[in-house]
């Protein structure tokens, strides 16, 4: 099976099924020198946990194992193994499904490719995979927290003004002054869940009324809902991305498209783009382009939204194909969320992050790590 690994000289494999043993990661290419504790992993899973009325019943405690890669708190420079044991796997909620094809999910399309799936949870398929993502990211944001950031004076009035999906328009901070050096910063938000436009909610936040009422009532009737997450990248530098077709936008798009749930992207402006003229697109002072241009990142925020599908597990009666073409009513029993929206954004935080250690390593500026 290929496709289990990402990056050029930061590479993240990720390893495990849903309802497996474990699932893991094993990041190769970091530098020697990184701190890098268990606390640090533990702080990154305390913030992601399941715990809303709308999410996943399933509580999986993410103790991570570093096998490999680490010694006296720092990284050896050697590929870095961080293991999470499954212990509130239940395979046996999947049984009755295991010769049916789930109508929104990978059920069908691995059987085509491979002859043979994983039906306990989907397997690979499942975002339970996106907690090794999450370790990965821990490992690229101390990378990225050890890189200076000087810049450019050209940038510093501009804002990361741009429109959403839905129109509306979000605006971002100034671009800090000449000289200065900042740590990169990733905010993460959902800008619209279910529907109904929102100013930014971040993970941790309490949803609007109007939302919540929303989400109970698609719950009570057994169904889900899809979601926009916008994410701001603050402090980039200037000059980051490989042309042609390692851009950084087409770099960060491959990352967060191969995140379970995700089904569109647009940096900048978006698709409004295309009804601007050429003198609005350009304007200086604001960002339509999203921080990237020409496939190399500009100095000003990068920033982008993601659309976020419905959950496809559903309870309401399904028309589904069983392995032998037949159409059966079905309804699909088990712990699963009503929206993705907090599940996806810390994922999307951490590929992000993936991207961008990357990108710093290729530009060729290790040998500036303050070790």
């Amino acid at each position: 099976m290929a496709g289990n690994t990402f990056g050029t000289i930061f590479r993240v494999t990720t390893f495990g099924e849903s309802h497996g043993a474990a699932i893991g990661v094993v990041v190769d290419g970091c530098p020697a020198g990184i701190p890098l504790e268990l606390e640090d992993f533990t702080a990154a899973f305390n913030t992601v946990r399941p715990s809303g009325t709308f999410e996943t019943a399933r509580r999986e405690p993410n103790i991570p194992e570093i096998l490999s890669g680490v010694f006296e708190g720092k990284t050896l420079g050697t590929p870095i193994a961080v293991l999470l044991r499954n212990t509130d796997a239940r395979p046996h909620d999947y049984e009755a499904l295991k010769d049916l094809y789930r109508p929104g999910h990978a059920d069908f399309a691995y059987e085509a490719k491979y002859r043979r799936r994983d039906w306990r949870g989907g397997g690979r398929a499942s975002g339970r995979e996106a907690a090794a993502r999450i370790a990965a990211g821990v490992i690229a944001k101390k990378v990225l927290a050890h890189y200076p950031v000087p810049h450019p004076a050209q940038y510093t009035a501009c804002k990361a003004d741009v429109k959403p999906l839905d129109g509306t328009s979000a605006a971002g901070e100034n671009r800090p002054q000449h000289g200065t050096s900042l740590p990169i910063t990733i905010e993460t938000s959902a800008i619209e869940i279910a529907g109904i436009p929102c100013a930014p909610i971040s993970a941790t936040d309490e949803l609007p009324s109007e939302i919540n009422s929303k989400l109970a009532s698609i719950k009570q009737a057994g169904d889900s809902a899809g979601a926009i997450v916008q994410c701001a990248v603050r402090n980039v530098p200037a000059g980051l991305g490989e042309p042609v077709f390692d851009k950084l936008e087409a770099e960060l798009a491959k990352a967060v498209l191969s995140i379970g749930g995700v089904k569109g992207i647009a940096f900048g402006a978006g698709f409004q783009l295309a009804r601007m003229s050429g003198s609005e697109a350009n304007a200086l002072d604001k960002n339509h382009h999203g921080g990237i241009s020409g496939g190399i990142s500009d100095g000003k925020d990068i920033v982008f939204q993601a659309v976020i599908k419905p959950v496809p597990s559903i309870a309401q009666e399904q028309i589904m194909e069983t392995a032998s073409g037949d159409r059966i009513s079905h309804a699909i029993t088990g712990r699963h969320d009503v929206c993705l929206y907090r599940r996806v954004m810390p994922v999307i935080d951490a590929m992000v992050a993936i991207v961008l250690a990357d990108m710093m390593l290729r530009q060729g500026t290790a040998q500036i790590l303050k070790v």
